[in-house]
């Protein structure tokens, strides 16, 4: 059997994509005892509310129609946002040159944060050029990683 979010995506994608979107990544998590289903979506330009009302409530009555999550949830669409987390090898390729945070679970040189240019990615490992050179991440030392935001 699928897991929700696969099931999720495979009907996401056709009315994401003809709303003019991109589907990024699809989350079903339990949170303070309640269980969300949230549909994140990209596009060139940045997403907005009506963009997320597009996909949503066509979304909504598809999910209704195929009933593939057990109980009751809450449903969101939302932008990937600019600081999206990559998880997928389709993340890492489409933000290849991009500025990127790495969080690690153990704190590195003193840091569990660095911060460098995304320059590779190959069966989890993330290599990061940074100012001090290149580095490389296995996936077993990555908590996260996020597109880099500076304002």
């Amino acid at each position: 059997m699928a897991k929700v979010t696969e099931t999720v995506a495979l009907l996401a994608a056709p009315i994401v994509e003809e709303k003019g979107c991109t589907l990024w990544d699809v989350e079903y998590v339990r949170e303070a005892g309640e269980w969300y289903l949230r549909v994140y979506i990209d596009k060139e330009g940045g997403v907005s509310i009506e963009d997320c009302e597009a996909v949503s409530r066509p979304l909504s009555d598809r999910l209704d129609q195929v009933d593939p999550i057990e109980g009751s949830y809450t449903f969101e669409v939302s932008s990937a946002g600019a600081d999206r987390p990559l998880k997928k090898p389709e993340h890492f390729a489409q933000m290849m040159g991009r500025e990127v945070e790495v969080r690690l679970y153990r704190a590195l040189d003193g840091q569990k944060t660095v911060v460098g240019t995304l320059s590779g990615y190959e069966d989890g490992a993330v290599t990061l050029s940074t100012p001090s050179g290149e580095r490389v991440f296995s996936k077993g030392e990555t908590a996260q990683i996020r597109l880099y935001v500076t304002f």
